[in-house]
């Protein structure tokens, strides 16, 4: 049952990017979540690649929509257990390169308590 609804909110993770819904995405983690992204540690190099918390996420991704309107993930490989997500997707938008990117969710009692994107070594 566990494994199901780690299921469930990774499908809803991913169509919830793909939506641009900050409040659907929001809604899957825990208040005091983090969120760990190499690009954090490039374009807000004083958070070293962290933020914690719904508001700093909030203010992430609604940044990330607006600059890329067309943003949209493909769900290509996806392993689920019960307390963690790996996934990989092909991130998509009009002006860079598709990538595939590894992220990691750490789910606890049905929300998101962490997500990293793996980096590539």
């Amino acid at each position: 049952m566990i494994i199901e609804t780690n299921f469930k909110i990774t499908k809803n993770w991913i169509e919830a990017f793909n939506e641009h819904d900050i409040e659907k995405l929001l809604s899957l983690y825990h208040e005091d979540a983090d969120h760990y992204s190499p690009k954090l540690k490039v374009l807000q190099p004083e958070t070293k690649g962290v933020i914690k918390g719904k508001e700093a996420m909030r203010k992430w991704w609604g940044d990330s929509f607006k600059r890329f309107p067309e943003l949209n993930y493909e769900l290509v490989s996806l392993t689920v257990n019960n307390e963690y997500v790996m996934m990989i997707y092909k991130r998509r938008v009009k002006t860079e390169e598709e990538t595939e990117v590894k992220e990691m969710l750490h789910i606890i009692d049905g929300a998101i308590i962490s997500s990293a994107v793996v980096e590539n070594n």
